[in-house]
Order: C-alpha cells, then structure tokens, then sequence
C-alpha cells in the first residue's frame, strides 16, 4: 500500500455511530488499510444548523488506490450505507471526505485535495489532530495545529461519550 489518506466521516442520521463503523469497515475492505483512528466527536452542524447534531471522527489509511479511484470507491460506500445527501450540508447517514493524499495538491471538477475548507472548521481539524498533529498542509505549509491555532470556527465539538 503506496499511499497515505487522511479521511473524515460523518453523520447525522439513524445510528450514527454505527453508520461509522460500517463505514471504516467497507474503508478497510474495499480501500486501503485503516492504520489509525481519532476518537468520535459529536459535532455542531456547520453551513446548514437546523438539523441534528453529527458524529464525526478522522482515519488514516494506507491505499493503493489513485485519488479518483478512492473517490469513487468512498461514494460507492456512500450509497451502500444511506441515503445521498439532498441538500449541501445537509443531514446524511454517512459523508466521507478526502482530506489528504500523501502531500498531493490537485484540484479538478470533481475533487480538491486538500480538502478546501479544513482549516475553517474545527469539527474537521481536532480529529485530525488527534491522529496527525505534526502533518504539514502542503497548500499552507502549515502543521495542522497552527491551522487550528487561525481557525475563526466556533462550531462546539465534544468527545462523544455513548
């Protein structure tokens, strides 16, 4: 496995911690290897806030797959647990966003890698901190933790206790 992909997942609808573990077990069958796993955190709605509250967490996994192959094999996953999402920001069973690939910048109609919102939300970066700390965004050239150090979010996020 040559490559390495920081994941975030999340949901807000049915058994939202279950939709996570189905999620990070189809991940490792079907896209690469799950070398490490933030704690769960329950989230505030970010963009759209009427609507409940989402679990989120961050992995690491090690991948043969290209960016766009990942891709794919993640909406695949996507679909085979819930519902697509109807709205933008809207609530879904399970949403999983590429964060990183290795320190690749790649930016096409269908996929931005980095994702381009990471350092404006919390909800993203304290998982990934949790399991990446010393990474550097390779857009900023900057640790993830001086990312969150500028981060304006003041979305609440709490380790979820079930």
């Amino acid at each position: 496995m040559g490559h390495t992909a920081y994941l975030l997942l999340g949901s807000n609808v049915g058994e939202r911690k279950q939709n996570l573990e189905q999620a990070i077990d189809q991940i490792g069958r079907h896209a690469g290897i799950v070398k490490a796993r933030s704690s769960t955190y329950e989230t505030e709605p970010w963009g759209l806030k009427e609507q409940d509250f989402f679990l989120n967490l961050a992995i690491e996994i090690s991948t043969d797959l290209t960016p766009e192959a990942l891709m794919a094999k993640l909406k695949d996953i996507e679909s085979a647990i819930g519902q697509p999402k109807e709205t933008k920001w809207g609530p879904r069973a399970i949403d999983i966003d590429i964060l990183y690939y290795d320190d690749l910048i790649l930016e096409t109609e269908t996929l931005k890698i980095p994702h381009p919102q990471i350092g404006n939300r919390n909800f993203v970066l304290i998982p990934l901190i949790e399991i990446a700390g010393d990474f550097i965004d390779p857009r900023s050239n900057m640790t993830l933790d001086d990312l969150y150090d500028r981060c304006k979010d003041t979305g609440e996020v709490f380790i979820y206790e079930e």
